[in-house]
């Protein structure tokens, strides 16, 4: 796309995650989930990886967990925040997911976890991905979806309209997993597979999932959100409608993060090809 919309703004993305990298260590537990269902997805393939791609490695959280495994050889982070970057141990650089520097043809394996929710060029940055990849080379990615904060989307929604008159972006959009799959294959990528897991954290008030996406350097980054800072009166009737509709017998609410993963290879002449249509010895209704 050569003017792609502006989703986010890409510099307070960037601010975030620098305010969060001194102290997420302390604060990735979801992020230490996610990699390690998608490290899952890795050991079910067995080969190995002669030079791999961590994208947005935040403090080297995947590069910690893999400690040699996953068949790889030399391991590559980069993140968009220096201060992250600065954070992971092994060979690490500054780059931004939506312009990035590797030479084509450069990796056996391109991971992602939890950062490609941020940008605004999602298919164009699948393509610079599947060029940084050698031919057979596989891209494996973890990024929140559609349904991720849905309880908090709705009772920020109805605080902000209730005590401000209106409504502004105050959580993400982001992609269904529906529209994964397709992404993929407009970016080039061969055999792609989009699916789902559903994550569910409990907390004892909603002010605590707010201060964990602070920690996480996940706030709102929305590039038509409002600038000023939310008013306590709207933050306080947030909590209210939240914890009235959702909190369970104890009094603890519930947080939804959907995640999809995103698996692809970029193309060889060796992978399977799909039958030509009607190209079937055997009629489906004569099976059935």
């Amino acid at each position: 796309m050569n003017n792609p919309p502006r989703i986010f703004d890409r510099h307070s993305v960037r601010l975030h995650r620098d305010r969060a990298a001194a102290h997420l260590d302390a604060n990735d537990f979801l992020r230490r989930e996610v990699a390690s269902r998608l490290l899952d997805r890795l050991g079910d393939i067995k080969r190995t990886f002669p030079m791999a791609l961590d994208l947005g490695c935040a403090t080297g959280t995947l590069g910690q967990m893999l400690t040699g495994e996953g068949g790889i050889e030399t391991l590559v982070q980069c993140d968009l925040s220096a201060r992250m970057a600065d954070r992971a141990h092994g060979l690490c650089a500054v780059a931004d997911e939506e312009a990035l520097p590797f030479a084509n043809g450069r990796f056996d394996l391109v991971l992602s976890c939890l950062s490609l929710h941020w940008v605004n060029d999602l298919p164009g940055a699948l393509v610079q991905i599947r060029r940084a990849l050698k031919p057979d080379g596989l891209f494996l990615a973890a990024m929140f979806g559609g349904q991720t904060c849905n309880e908090l989307r709705h009772a920020l929604g109805a605080a902000e309209g209730e005590i401000e008159g209106g409504m502004s972006p105050r959580v993400s959009p982001f992609a269904e997993v529906r529209d994964a799959g397709n992404l993929l294959q407009r970016a080039g990528f061969a055999l792609p597979v989009a699916d789902s897991d559903t994550l569910s954290v409990s907390y004892p008030a909603p002010m605590k999932l707010m201060a964990d996406l602070r920690a996480m350097g996940e706030t709102n980054a929305v590039a038509e959100r409002r600038k000023t800072f939310t008013r306590r009166a709207t933050l306080a009737a947030a909590a209210a409608k939240y914890a009235e509709k959702f909190a369970d017998a104890h009094g603890r609410v519930p947080a939804t993060f959907e995640v999809i993963f995103l698996t692809a290879w970029a193309p060889h002449p060796s992978q399977p090809k799909p039958l030509a249509p009607g190209s079937a010895e055997i009629r489906l209704a004569d099976i059935l």
